[in-house]
């Protein structure tokens, strides 16, 4: 491992995109602590990580002695301090909400080194406000990762006004070990991708809602004709309704754009706990 790049890093929040994020930098070589609020959290995320690589070894994508090599790498704690404290890097994947991410930024401020970085997997909230108040906030960027964070290329980097270009360039350099594909993207609602994906999600939905065609023939018209991987409904289903629905009334007021209005069918679903994937309904049947 390159000794310009990030030995320690600290993962705050096991969920889905912590723990894929806590998999690819112990895959880089990083030692890694995957931090949650309760052991049962932490387990969870370090089980997903494991049947990732399972899943790997099953389809002879990977070994079993990478496997456990990845897995040596990993460690993990529901103590916020011990897990960040001598970190060169942290990253939050903690529930998108602004009040959460202030804090936690703020108080790691008072554990980590100053020159520690302070990553934010944040897909849409103002960065200036995650780490408003934050000491030494040149060291602050945004670090969206995307779903599955081991299959997913893209890796969006998000800087502010305080953001320095050491920081910039020490970020880029390990999101290129980590086999990601950066992008960099100055701090505005939405950011690039998620203020476009969004957008095309919800014109997919309003489409369904009115009855322009299936929810297949509306992805299928997106894979096929225009080369996108997955459909924006299959995608909404992926990323969650209710994650889609806040980011969606969160653009709207921050942009005044009518086009973020998020449909009726979308809200209906979300409080029926329709919400993709996660819930097993979505707008398919997972």
């Amino acid at each position: 491992m390159s000794e310009t790049q990030f030995a320690k890093v600290a993962v705050l929040g096991a969920g889905t995109m912590g723990a894929g994020i806590a998999q690819v930098c112990a895959q880089a070589g990083s030692t890694v602590v995957l931090q949650d609020i309760t052991d049962e959290f932490v387990q969870k995320g370090l089980q997903r990580v494991q049947a990732f690589l399972q899943k790997g070894v099953d389809r002879g994508k990977t070994t079993e002695a990478v496997r456990d090599e990845v897995l040596s790498r990993i460690t993990t704690t529901s103590d916020r301090k011990a897990a960040a404290t001598g970190a060169d890097l942290v990253v939050e994947a903690v529930p998108e909400k602004l009040e959460l991410k202030n804090g936690l930024f703020r108080e790691l401020a008072d554990i980590v080194s100053a020159t520690c970085v302070l990553g934010s997997n944040t897909s849409s909230l103002s960065l200036a406000k995650v780490f408003d108040g934050v000491a030494n906030s040149e060291r602050c960027i945004g670090m969206h990762f995307f779903n599955p964070v081991p299959l997913m290329k893209l890796l969006e980097l998000v800087r502010t006004d305080k953001t320095s270009q050491a920081t910039i360039d020490s970020v880029t350099a390990y999101s290129k070990q980590l086999g990601k594909e950066p992008i960099l993207v100055k701090d505005s609602p939405g950011f690039a991708s998620s203020r476009l994906g969004v957008c095309l999600g919800l014109e997919a939905i309003r489409m369904l809602e009115s009855g322009v065609a299936s929810a297949e023939d509306i992805d299928k018209a997106m894979v096929l004709g225009y080369g996108h991987p997955m459909g924006p409904l299959k995608l909404t289903d992926l990323v969650g309704l209710d994650v889609r629905l806040a980011i969606a009334d969160y653009l709207r007021t921050e942009l005044d754009l009518a086009g973020f209005e998020a449909p009726e069918l979308m809200r209906k679903m979300v409080a029926e706990g329709k919400l993709g994937k996660k819930s097993g309904q979505g707008f398919y049947a997972w």
